[in-house]
């Protein structure tokens, strides 16, 4: 009895990995109709093609430039003060986030951490 106790370790040991394998071919998602990525209105983005449009409706809005003295990009937190942030129209689609013009670039911010989401070029 004490021999058989490290074999039924060993193949335990050699069985548990092979059931946690899927049937799934290697690179392919385990979950059927999940999506590997999503497009821009998807995440709440204006996409770029409809860049230009939206940056005329900002220019016609006079929305005064936030001057901010380090690089902008994507991820900056911009500060709690100083800063307008103005509701994104509907014709941009759906979206959480809110917009705003820095060192004169229209940005799309998320409104609770002021973190910046995108930059319209």
């Amino acid at each position: 009895m004490t021999r058989a106790l490290p074999l039924v370790a060993t193949l335990a040991f050699i069985a548990v990995p092979a059931l946690a394998q899927n049937d799934s071919p290697a690179g392919a998602p385990i979950r059927e109709g999940v999506k590997a990525t999503s497009t821009a209105e998807e995440k709440g983005l204006i996409p770029e093609t409809r860049w230009p449009q939206f940056r005329s409706y900002v220019v016609q809005q006079a929305v005064p430039s936030y001057t901010y003295s380090s690089d902008l990009a994507v991820g900056t937190v911009l500060p709690d003060q100083g800063v307008t942030y103005y509701d994104v129209p509907a014709d941009y689609g759906p979206t959480q986030y809110r917009y705003t013009v820095v060192n004169s670039q229209p940005v799309l911010v998320e409104p609770s951490s002021r973190r910046v989401i995108q930059v319209i070029r």
